[in-house]
């Protein structure tokens, strides 16, 4: 579902409308009738991680919507002033209470129809013991055959998973870029 249209100028508070700007630009754009304003809406940026423990992968299990209750990876939206992998990093301590080593970036998942782009990196987990916050009801080790790939909350996690058990059954870690449709 992609976000709400603007409708106010961020600046002033003046109501937008949608035209193209005067600049040669080919999008509509938010502009402010009254400063003139041009308003960007951008995708939003999702990090993470996929925490390994030898054979196993890390998984959280939500304690908030959307998903309630699902399994995921940890992640979720990159805050300002901080880089993918910072968020990344942040999101994995957030969400799990994890001690781990970042290693490379893993997939990016590009969701153009509700405004996302995905990224995670692999994390060498340094200790099976977890300390999950307030949005994970679970944090639990699994392997590939015991992955409640039913209970799975997003598509991304999915896919992402799905590349990761495969680049280990052939022994090389890639970068996969994927466009969810």
């Amino acid at each position: 579902m992609l976000r709400k249209p603007i409708k106010h100028c961020k600046d002033c508070g003046t109501t937008v409308t949608y035209r193209l700007p005067d600049d040669g630009d080919t999008k509509e754009r938010a502009i402010c009738q009254a400063c003139h304003v041009v308003h960007y809406e951008n995708p939003l940026n999702v990090v993470g991680t996929v925490p390994y423990w030898q054979d196993k992968v890390l998984l959280c299990k939500r304690n908030i919507e959307p998903r309630w209750g699902k399994w995921t990876l940890p992640a979720g939206f990159m805050e300002l002033n901080e880089t993918v992998a910072e968020g990344a990093a942040r999101e994995t301590v957030e969400e799990a209470g994890a001690q781990f080593e970042m290693e490379g970036l893993f997939s990016l998942v590009n969701v153009a129809r509700v405004g996302q782009v995905h990224m995670f990196y692999r994390a060498r987990l340094l200790s099976d013991v977890f300390d999950p916050g307030h949005e994970t009801l679970e944090a639990r080790l699994f392997a590939e055959a015991d992955i409640p790939w039913e209970e799975i909350a997003f598509k991304t996690v999915r896919e992402t998973l799905e590349r990761f058990f495969s680049d280990r059954r052939q022994g090389q870690f890639a970068f996969h870029a994927i466009d969810i449709v």
